[in-house]
């Protein structure tokens, strides 16, 4: 495993992180296709074994019910002081008043819930899973500087937004002398590159670690076009990513498979490859249901694209609508 800093923080990260969105209780949230705790314990173990020692959650998978599994499995498994545990929050959490957002008063409830779940004092990394376009960025960036006073997240990270409204935050956060973002998680692998046009370099001037959610498309760059998952086939949001830009998207993927096939690996390998070597990129956020995911995402790390590999993989690439915002 390698280890680099999260931006510019002197934090300790593997490059890669296990996203655990994966597990949880099935009955309870919107993604029945998870794993149970039973289920799920062996691939955060398995995850500690290969050297990944940068896991995340958020509030809102699986009702909650994903950060419990994750916090008593890296508690029987792992030290604290090693383990880099990153969670979110803005989802809803409960129906009526106040039970969403990023309100001062949301996040001082939501934090200190989170804590709970996972039965740890603090979180490594707490992020802001959207933006709120309905509480001044001042409330949230000053709530969340006080939980970092508080001592109970050491880090603040942001995930998918406009590059405008990203550097606001840096810019408001500064002139205030507040806890400052450190990592933005944002939307990128080969069928979805938008992020390279503002995002990415607005990154890497401003010194953010940039930790990428769905590097694999949601496993569609890892199997046949049309072969269908459990998944797949329940994951509503998913095929919204993907609805207008079918056809090459499937050129990617086809290209994606010959590459592999060149290299005598897995195409997960290759597409993570691509990932990880944007200079931008930290650690990007893997799901893993099977335990060859955790392998691939390991061995991807000694895999080096050629320019012309990386060219060949680019080349259908169109413009995609803005997408994983909402």
């Amino acid at each position: 495993m390698e280890y680099v800093k999260l931006g510019r923080t002197g934090l300790d990260v593997s490059r890669i992180c296990l996203g655990c969105m994966s597990y949880g209780v099935p009955e309870r949230g919107t993604h029945p296709w998870v794993l149970d705790e039973a289920h799920s314990r062996p691939f955060i173990k398995r995850a500690i074994e290969l050297g990944i020692n940068f896991f995340d959650t958020a509030n809102v998978y699986s009702d909650g019910t994903s950060e419990e599994i994750v916090g008593r499995a890296l508690k029987d498994y792992a030290r604290r002081d090693e383990i880099v545990i990153a969670t979110k929050v803005h989802s809803r959490m409960h129906s009526g008043p106040n039970g969403a957002g990023l309100s001062r008063k949301a996040i001082m409830t939501e934090i200190d819930n989170s804590l709970i779940r996972m039965g740890t004092d603090y979180v490594d990394l707490y992020q802001i899973h959207r933006w709120d376009y309905d509480t001044p960025i001042e409330e949230t960036l000053e709530a969340l500087n006080d939980v970092v006073k508080a001592g109970k997240a050491r880090y603040i990270g942001a995930s998918s937004m406009y590059a405008w409204q990203f550097l606001k935050a840096l810019h408001i956060s500064e002139k205030h002398n507040w806890s400052r973002f450190v990592s933005m998680q944002n939307y990128l692998n080969l069928l979805y590159r938008e992020e390279e046009r503002e995002m990415l370099p607005l990154c890497k001037e401003e010194g953010i670690g940039v930790i990428p959610w769905s590097p694999l498309a949601r496993g569609r760059l890892t199997r046949d076009w049309d072969e269908k998952t459990s998944r797949s086939m329940f994951d509503e949001f998913g095929k919204k990513l993907y609805k207008l830009t079918e056809d090459p998207d499937r050129k990617i993927a086809q290209r994606v498979a010959e590459v592999a096939d060149h290299h005598g690996v897995s195409r997960a390998q290759v597409a993570l490859a691509w990932v990880l070597q944007k200079d931008e990129v930290t650690a990007p956020i893997i799901g893993a249901t099977k335990m060859n995911h955790l392998d691939d995402a390991v061995q991807a790390l000694s895999i080096r694209l050629t320019p012309e590999e990386i060219d060949f993989l680019e080349e259908p690439y169109i413009p995609h609508p803005i997408l994983g915002f909402r």
